[in-house]
């Protein structure tokens, strides 16, 4: 039998749409977020899978999620840290903790999150995705902070590619603005996200399956020969400039 992928943030946007995707291919998940009832509405929908409540900033909690997805004992085949922010302010307005707390939940979490896998994703010779940002890689104004944090992730998919290897593969996911429950304050105005949407030469917004699909490929043997890389689904904006 394969052995579980563990789907941090799985209780919503991208992560429950890549739990969906992979349970559809027949692949078993586990899930981990911190709010309990939407875990469980979401494990009720996923046909009940198995979940672990879970606080994303907390080394004991991030590694109890692990015992309990690997306890059959049987390894993880593959790891997904869909937990993230979305800080936009000016350097003038951003604080240290700003700065701090990005950086502790998308880089210092996924890093604590793989390091209590390590082992279990070794003995399942398994797969790792992260999710940076197309502001990692583009200068876009009122994103220094998130663009800083999620900068470190690319910096981080590449070491732990190293490190890891052969055993272990590690990439990475680099969205444009996707709609989910993380960017309501930036898509729920219809104004604002037609705005947004006509600067991607394929101009609409991202959906979590657009991104979900990208990190299905990486979770399974369809990627068997890549690591180390970041992937950027993005409707083109990081490196085509639109016509207007």
């Amino acid at each position: 039998m394969t052995a579980p992928i563990l789907i941090f943030g799985g209780s919503g946007g991208v992560g429950a749409a890549l739990a969906s995707r992979l349970l559809v291919r027949g692949l078993p998940i586990h899930i981990a977020a911190r709010d309990p009832e939407r875990l469980a509405q979401c494990s009720a929908k996923l046909g009940g899978c198995r979940y672990t409540v879970c606080d994303a900033a907390d080394e004991a909690s991030l590694a109890n999620a692990v015992a309990e997805a690997s306890a059959s004992g049987g390894g993880l085949s593959g790891l997904a840290w869909c937990v993230g922010s979305i800080v936009l302010k000016p350097l003038k307005r951003a604080t240290a903790d700003d700065f701090l707390a990005a950086f502790r939940l998308n880089v210092v979490g996924a890093a604590l999150a793989i390091q209590a896998a390590e082992q279990a994703l070794r003995l399942a010779r398994g797969s790792v995705v992260l999710f940076s940002s197309v502001a990692a890689g583009s200068g876009f104004p009122n994103h220094p902070v998130i663009a800083a944090a999620k900068g470190a992730v690319e910096a981080l998919t590449r070491s732990l590619a190293a490190d890891l290897a052969p055993e272990v593969r590690v990439n990475c996911i680099a969205p444009s603005l996707v709609r989910t429950p993380l960017a309501a304050a930036l898509t729920s105005s219809e104004q604002m996200a037609k705005s947004i949407a006509a600067l991607h030469p394929l101009p609409r917004l991202g959906e979590a399956d657009d991104i979900a699909a990208a990190a299905a490929f990486f979770l399974t043997g369809d990627s068997d020969w890549i690591t180390g890389q970041v992937l950027s689904v993005d409707g083109g904006r990081g490196t085509v400039r639109t016509k207007g």
